[in-house]
């Protein structure tokens, strides 16, 4: 083009001036231009075609991009810019009418990371046909600080993590909206209807193009239900109604109404407040009464808020409830909430309940393993029953229930795994619902393959064996969950990650089940000091070792940090407070001896001494007594299980054989005992029956256990003991207990796994101890001492049954207060009677820990004969509580208990009450 030029103003004078002054006016032109972006949510700006053209150009030409600045960007990578604008050097660019600078800015633009672009064309070489252009953008600001005005200090922590705001992001219009809708929602869900939020925005010079942004927030008056009205309710009270609404409740109050003889709660009508005015005009003193629901209930820590999601599903529940009860037509055809007057809101629903129905005639077909007879009597439904259809699915197993009782289970039991059953309803009549329950039974399944997986630590053959699915054998719903039952009370894994994985294969009529189990920590220590018992300051060490693998004991390879994964439980235990008391406690137990039955095998030995290392007259501590002062007591134990299968399989006995040395030195337990041994050999039996389901917190099943331990008669082998002069050299004694549990689960289970739900503990503890011969004494061992949290003191290590009672000290003194029925200052009993009712709630369930609160009350008395025993005469307290169950400590446990027989004109209730502790164990 250069030549062309050249040879044009060689030969056209008159040309030359022209092109001249077309350069000269394209490179003015171009060092001026500008393609600016601003801030718009709805469309970048583009480049402004006429500002490309000359007065008489006509045709575009074509440039190449020599060279690209960037300036303006602080915190973004120029080569990450240029790459999103999709521009670059040697790109070719139309001008005018090119669209590649309108579409690099409609990239950046997209990114939402400026506020503004602009686009310059700084240079241009027409002769080389080159532009350089500079891409100035603005970035959006960035977070700096961010903080909450008007809430209080834990709200301001809670919106913090729920906010989701991150300091040196960048602050966009979404941030903000989405910030606002979170406050908003978070002060929603707590009753605050009327929450307004102002955002405060201003620059911080902390940071380079940064901003800290203040939210103002306004909470308003917290809005709450005053009333629920219901309308068309003619044959459900609105208190029935009222409570299926769990999420939506009222506020707890009196209110008052005219005298005049009207339902103010809407049985017969509901009204609104405009009505009620309409009708009855304002409320006058003189024409007033208070007026109490017969229907009010009370619930704690009610707070009557408004959330709409769990209104919604209030709403399904007072339909289902509907069904329940026959109405399976009803419907809820209009709701509303509005203000009321005093700034909250009343809810309003509208009913149309239909007519009530019931069972007709119920028949059977495909069946053919049970009679119609069979299936009707499991059914449990008769002609003329009010017709619910949740209850028909449930006898019929369409609700998987783990109780079973269905007609599901029962083929499921029998390996129908196929089997399935569809109430169809062949008649509607009046209000009478016929109903064919058309099945197919199909095969029976066998088990197939059994594979687990899950398990890093414990050995298959450690689960294997508490599994009931065996492969070949006939596929069982039941067995299935008792699989389930047995793998969690094993205590090595999470319940709730428990899986059977049933995967049937019709093709073959097998099914496989794939078990997945997911480990938790089983080891406990124990690192705890404790005060009382007669004692004094105790310091324990302690450690469970709950799946112990005694045979890689020493294999290097297996300490990880210890040899584990067979099942076995180690547990050492070592007590002391110096010179006055030491104690060592270790035991071994083998849940599967032999490997093929549920026999266990249980080793224990213990050792303490406790010393009076206190000088009688100074009360200080005399080191030199504790080697001439003390009472020393060893044993060891030996005990075998056996899994019974009749009457069940959740029987067990157990028998044991115990050996104890008791050695005493100027230790004056008993008159006539300062000094000697006795040696107590005894055996022991227990019948017990566990159908308890996850130990830690059990929801259903029962424990019962009675025994008897006994020692040889020695009185009636050798008459002469009785006038010997220690006669309790061999101590001689028959003891029985009985000690019963049942837990009850109370209402329904809540919470997102269904396991919320209260359950309610019932315990009936009794014990005895007898004697061969009248002539001689009860034994001064192995009694029972009863009150306080149940923890071992000195007289534990006589052998003594500690029994708990929350609400009163030891019973050891005739003090009326705490036991009227003892004459004398008796520290032990030879007959006690416990019972106990126990509320308790779960507030955390999960692997790491299980936590619980709780409420009590207990009824309890010892004697020391028959004649002072009188089972009606009891020892009453009440309480709360709290535990812990934590992995690696076991259980910590606070109990707050009032001695309600100890209360009285001169007694308070702070004297008549006592605070307890447990850690490691659940005392009796």
């Amino acid at each position: 083009m250069t030549v062309q030029i050249s040879r044009l103003i060689e030969y056209k004078p008159m040309q030359r001036f022209l092109l001249r002054t077309t350069v000269f006016l394209i490179t003015f032109f171009f060092s001026v231009f500008v393609l600016h972006a601003q801030e718009d949510t709805t469309k970048p700006t583009s480049v402004d075609p006429s500002l490309l053209a000359l007065e008489n150009a006509k045709i575009a030409k074509e440039y190449t991009i020599a060279g690209i600045k960037l300036t303006g960007a602080h915190y973004l990578d120029t080569s990450i810019v240029l790459s999103i604008a999709s521009i670059q050097v040697g790109d070719k660019v139309l001008v005018p009418g090119g669209d590649l600078f309108s579409k690099a800015i409609q990239n950046l633009w997209r990114q939402k990371l400026f506020s503004d672009i602009q686009i310059y064309i700084t240079k241009v070489d027409a002769e080389a046909n080159n532009i350089w252009i500079e891409i100035a953008v603005t970035e959006r600001p960035r977070l700096a600080d961010f903080k909450f005005e008007g809430v209080k200090k834990s709200e301001e922590d809670d919106l913090k993590g729920k906010v989701g705001l991150v300091k040196q992001t960048i602050i966009t219009e979404n941030m903000r909206r989405r910030a606002v809708e979170v406050i908003t929602k978070y002060y929603t869900d707590k009753g605050f209807k009327n929450v307004t939020v102002d955002i405060e925005e201003k620059p911080d010079s902390s940071f380079v193009n940064s901003n800290s942004i203040v939210f103002h927030v306004d909470k308003g008056r917290k809005t709450r239900v005053d009333n629920i009205f219901f309308n068309g309710n003619d044959n459900v009270p609105n208190g029935k109604l009222k409570k299926q609404m769990k999420g939506t409740k009222e506020m707890t109050k009196i209110t008052l109404f005219p005298s005049k003889d009207v339902d103010p709660y809407g049985r017969d009508s509901a009204i609104t407040f405009n009505e009620y005015v309409k009708e009855w005009g304002p409320l006058v003193p003189s024409k007033t009464k208070a007026v109490l629901d017969p229907y009010f209930r009370f619930k704690l820590f009610n707070s009557a808020k408004f959330d709409a999601k769990k209104y919604e599903e209030d709403k399904e529940k007072v339909i289902n409830y509907y069904n329940a009860i026959g109405y399976r037509d009803a419907q809820i055809v209009a709701d509303t909430q509005y203000n009321s007057t005093n700034g909250n809101i009343d809810v309003a629903l509208k009913l149309l309940e239909g007519h009530k129905y019931y069972f007709g005639n119920i028949t059977w077909k495909g069946n053919a393993k049970y009679s119609d007879s069979i299936l009707n009597v499991l059914l449990g439904i008769h002609k003329g029953d009010v017709y619910n259809i949740q209850t028909l699915n449930k006898k019929l197993g369409k609700e998987l229930s783990p109780e079973g009782g269905d007609i599901s289970g029962l083929y499921m039991d029998d390996g129908y795994l196929f089997f399935r059953v569809d109430p169809v309803e062949t008649a509607v009549y009046n209000d009478t619902i016929d109903y064919e329950i058309r099945m197919v039974e199909g095969p029976q399944a066998r088990i197939k393959n059994v594979t687990i997986a899950g398990n890093e630590k414990t050995k298959d053959y450690v689960i294997r064996r508490e599994l009931r699915t065996i492969p070949g054998e006939l596929f069982n719903r039941s067995e299935v969950i008792r699989s389930v039952r047995e793998l969690g009370n094993l205590q090595y894994f999470n319940q709730e990650k428990i899986n059977p994985g049933v995967v049937p294969n019709a093709e073959d009529g097998t099914v496989d089940i794939n078990w997945t189990v997911e480990e938790k920590s089983s080891d406990q220590l124990e690192l705890s000091a404790g005060w009382g018992g007669g004692i004094g300051l105790t310091g324990t060490l302690g450690v469970s070792f709950n799946n112990f693998s005694i045979k890689n004991i020493f294999n290097k390879d297996a300490w990880d940090p210890l040899p584990q994964g067979d099942g076995q439980k180690l547990s050492l235990r070592y007590q002391s407070n110096g010179r006055a008391f030491n104690s060592y406690n270790a035991s071994f137990t083998e849940p599967w001896l032999g490997g093929k039955k549920r026999n266990s095998l249980t080793l224990a030995y213990y050792h303490s001494k406790f010393s009076n290392a206190f000088d009688p007259v100074t009360g200080l501590p005399d080191k030199s007594r504790s080697d001439s002062n003390y009472l020393k007591t060893t044993g060891v134990s030996i005990s075998l299980g056996k899994q019974l299968k009749w009457p069940d399989d959740y029987f067990s006995l157990v028998y044991s054989i115990n050996f104890t040395k008791y050695q005493m030195k100027n230790y004056p337990i008993f008159e006539g005992m300062d000094n000697g041994t006795s040696t107590n050999v005894s055996f022991k039996v227990a019948l017990q029956r566990s159908s308890v389901f996850d130990p830690t917190f059990p929801r259903s099943g029962s424990n019962f256990v009675a025994s008897v331990q006994l020692t040889p008669p020695y009185s009636l082998i050798n008459p002469g003991l009785v006038t010997s002069v220690n006669p309790y050299k061999t101590p001689e004694y028959h003891k029985w207990r009985f000690n019963a549990e049942w837990y009850v689960p109370i209402g329904r289970a809540t919470g997102e796994d269904k396991n919320r739900q209260f359950v309610l503990k019932l315990a009936a503890k009794y014990g005895f101890m007898g004697r061969y011969t009248k002539k001689l004494d009860f034994s001064p061992f192995e009694r029972f001492q009863l009150g306080d949290a149940g923890l071992t003191n000195n007289y534990g290590l006589l052998g003594y049954d500690i029994i708990a009672q929350r609400g009163y000290p030891v019973y050891e003194s005739s003090d009326p207060t705490i036991n009227p029925d003892q004459s004398t200052a008796s520290k032990f009993f030879t007959i006690f009677n416990k019972y106990q009712l126990e509320l308790r709630y779960p507030l955390v369930t999960n692997p790491s820990s299980t936590i619980y609160g709780l409420a009590f009350f207990e009824a309890a008395n010892g004697w020391y004969s028959f004649q002072d025993y009188n089972p009606f005469r009891l020892r009453r307290s009440a309480g709360v509580g709290m535990r812990f169950f934590l992995p690696m400590f076991g259980l910590l446990g606070f109990d707050y208990g009032v001695g309600i027989d100890r209360l009285g004109p001169n007694v308070k209730l702070k004297d008549a009450s006592r605070f307890t502790f447990m850690l490691g164990y659940e005392p009796e």
